[in-house]
């Protein structure tokens, strides 16, 4: 299993610290290390592959520091020329991992999550790699501890094996009275953001319903440009990519 590492750029209007110099990703806020930093050692504790990591160009230096402040390594670290959301940056992700020769299991992880118990993260990986295995792309959901609004939500669908489910349906962040219904009901998850799956299933999924995308965001890493660790996606090709996440690009449908 290969793990992704997304560190988008944009400031988060639920953190009053993050900012699009600093996001939230780049802070220490529960540690003497930034989420971002805590992201590469929970993988590295769980025994996970060094990752690939997708983030701004702005950020190349920062990110570059961070792994290099706690001896690490990334596999690559693909600089996107501007924002596109999740699917595009998951697309050029998957093509890279591809490059390697065989179709690995990648798990798509932001850098910005607090995660608690590294035990249960661990367990939770392994099911989602042996789902992806058999052709799955696997999401994770959070039980919920409160109605909170802030977050979209999965319907729990018909067991698969295990702690594996089909997804019934996905939920957009709902209104308070919503959230309730949705906490009392007992049968929906938070939404992670969080997925596992083959690179190349991925990939044809997005062909399915984005293929313009696909040939985009293949273009963009055809054309880029080698700089040291970094890999510099070309701009005038990914621009061209619609700016769209992986839930509504793929997930949902």
């Amino acid at each position: 299993m290969i793990p992704v590492i997304l560190s988008g750029g944009s400031g988060s209007r639920l953190w009053p610290l993050s900012r699009q110099s600093s996001p939230k990703q780049f802070l220490a806020l529960h540690t003497q290390n930034t989420l971002f930093q805590e992201t590469l050692m929970r993988l590295n504790n769980i025994g996970l592959d060094a990752p690939i990591v997708v983030c701004n160009d702005a950020h190349r230096f920062t990110v570059a520091n961070n792994i290099g402040d706690i001896s690490y390594k990334a596999q690559d670290i693909i600089l996107e020329p501007m924002g596109r959301n999740t699917a595009p940056a998951i697309a050029v992700a998957a093509l890279v991992a591809l490059k390697r020769g065989d179709d690995p299991v990648i798990a798509v992880l932001p850098a910005d999550h607090t995660i608690e118990d590294e035990g249960v993260f661990g367990e939770a990986l392994k099911l989602a790699n042996k789902m992806a295995e058999q052709g799955y792309l696997a999401t994770f959901g959070i039980t919920p501890t409160e109605a909170h609004t802030g977050y979209g939500y999965i319907e729990v669908g018909e067991t698969l094996e295990n702690k594996a489910h089909k997804v019934s349906s996905f939920v957009e962040k709902p209104d308070a009275e919503k959230a309730k219904a949705l906490l009392d009901g007992g049968q929906h998850l938070w939404n992670s953001g969080m997925f596992c799956f083959k690179a190349s299933v991925y990939l044809e999924e997005l062909k399915k319903f984005q293929p313009e995308m696909v040939v985009e965001a293949k273009n963009s890493l055809t054309n880029a440009a080698e700089d040291f660790e970094f890999t510099q996606l070309n701009r005038d090709d990914f621009k061209k990519c619609n700016d769209i996440s992986i839930d509504y690009a793929v997930m949902e449908k």
